[in-house]
């Protein structure tokens, strides 16, 4: 847009500049913009009180370990075969219907024996069962 000098035989010129009208408006929304988290973070809620909890001891995990040569735990007590590692598990299930498993297995354990000791647990009627590894 070029400006002329105006003479006195022309119209004045009617164009608005809308550069200061886009300033304006782009710091609104700056502001709109900074201001708007803040509004949404600032709800005031009384939150009710309860009661200080403790930690339920019967809900660990049992401790289910295969080591390098196949042998089988429980908790690090030994056990001497499947058959009683099922009993041993129904036992735990009858005290605490929601309890789970965490299986320890050596990396150099067959993944045959890990599959049996998995059904074992299945079959004790035991649903929660979780993987133990170490991170690298």
């Amino acid at each position: 847009m070029a400006f002329k000098p105006q003479s006195e035989e022309e119209n004045a010129m009617s164009e608005i500049n809308v550069t200061p009208l886009v300033d304006v408006m782009l710091v609104l929304v700056i502001i709109l913009l900074v201001t708007a988290p803040l509004l949404t973070q600032s709800v005031h809620v009384k939150l009710p009180k309860t009661a200080e909890t403790t930690a339920d001891i019967n809900a660990q995990p049992l401790q289910v370990g295969i080591d390098a040569q196949g042998a089988i735990t429980i908790n690090k007590n030994p056990i001497a075969d499947l058959a009683a590692l099922e009993i041993a598990l129904k036992a735990e299930l009858a005290k605490n219907p929601e309890i789970g498993v965490h299986l320890y297995a050596d990396q150099t354990v067959v993944y045959a024996k890990i599959a049996e000791v998995m059904a074992t647990v299945q079959h004790a009627g035991i649903v929660k069962l979780a993987f133990v590894t170490l991170e690298q």
